[in-house]
């Protein structure tokens, strides 16, 4: 990662040092992954699988993962420890104890007892497994953070040579997850990313909930989820820089923002971008990706207690080294 703000994400996980999982060792490009995050000393990795199969794929691709911790969760010795607080977290949802060990030998719900057990301080799968298979285990187990009622995401977008936001810096949301929150769930993705920029970047979050309006200009049910939303994460986080409903001009460009929201302590100068459903945050995304030759880093999660993330299934080693350096850095703020 050549990009500023991606250098200091790398910094802030060396200083970190924490403990990751990476569950998918069955996957070549998983292990050369921690492999390279040993190397850059980015976090502690933990790969889960056979350890046979593990090497072997290490010495296929001439990769060196001496020193790095294998387990094979069918075999682990703590198996049956993680077995019984699963069925203490689950027990009163119908789970029953020979469930609990039966999930407990599998690589994504062990990862996550890990976390669970103060035994690793977050996990990064996707690789090879869907979005709910990840984030299934996390919910159940490390449920949600405080507050927060709902798991979302977020893509670090890096715009090259562009004033807006914090030198071409800027947070989508959600652009990878929630389909259509309602105004609620809104508030609650706004202040996350609120929260995620403070923590990976140190940038104090200026937060915009985007929408076809600014201040009134247009009426429909529309705006006034926008609207309900903006009010509730206010309420919410009455210490954290907030505002909407803006439009993309109103929220990045400070003669608009002056112009169309006069007194806005957003308007014109958002680092945060929070789109009202995945249909207009996706769209934002892939353009600002395409259009501008930006770099996107994601969707990564947010709202889980603990680290959590979800890889796509096309990801390269590269991608995994720097969702790792993320999901490092995230677990600061649930230490």
């Amino acid at each position: 990662m050549s990009s500023k703000p991606m250098e200091g994400i790398y910094a802030r996980a060396r200083a970190a040092h924490k403990k990751v999982v990476l569950p998918e060792g069955h996957d070549p490009r998983v292990v050369k992954a921690a492999a390279a995050v040993r190397d850059r000393e980015i976090a502690v990795p933990v790969l889960l699988g056979a350890p046979d199969v593990v090497q072997g794929l290490a010495k296929d691709q001439d990769v060196d993962i001496s020193g790095i911790e294998i387990i094979d969760p069918a075999t682990s010795p703590k198996r049956q420890e993680y077995a019984d607080l699963l069925y203490q977290l689950r027990q009163k949802k119908g789970m029953t104890p020979e469930q609990a060990y039966e999930l407990a030998g599998s690589s994504l719900y062990y990862g996550v007892l890990m976390i669970k057990a103060g035994e690793a301080d977050g996990e990064v799968s996707g690789a090879t497994h869907s979005t709910p298979d990840t984030v299934r285990p996390a919910l159940q187990i490390l449920k949600t953070a405080p507050g927060i009622s709902i798991v979302s995401s977020f893509f670090v977008m890096i715009v090259p040579d562009s004033p807006y936001g914090e030198e071409g810096l800027l947070l989508y949301a959600d652009s990878g997850l929630v389909i259509n929150p309602n105004a609620k769930e809104l508030a609650e993705i706004a202040i996350c990313t609120g929260d995620t920029m403070k923590v990976l970047f140190g940038h104090e979050p200026k937060v915009a909930l985007l929408s076809f309006s600014t201040k009134g200009s247009a009426s429909d049910p529309l705006v006034d989820k926008v609207v309900e939303a903006t009010r509730i994460a206010k309420e919410m986080r009455p210490d954290m820089c907030i505002d909407g409903e803006l439009q993309g001009d109103a929220a990045l460009v400070p003669w608009v923002g002056e112009k169309k929201a006069p007194g806005s302590p957003v308007a014109g100068h958002a680092n945060v971008l929070i789109f009202p459903d995945l249909q207009a945050g996706n769209i934002a995304y892939k353009l600002t990706e395409r259009l501008a030759k930006a770099e996107a880093y994601g969707p990564v999660l947010q709202g889980v207690a603990r680290p959590v993330n979800d890889l796509s299934r096309g990801c390269d080693w590269e991608d995994i080294v720097n969702v790792t350096a993320i999901t490092a850095v995230q677990a600061t703020q649930s230490a």
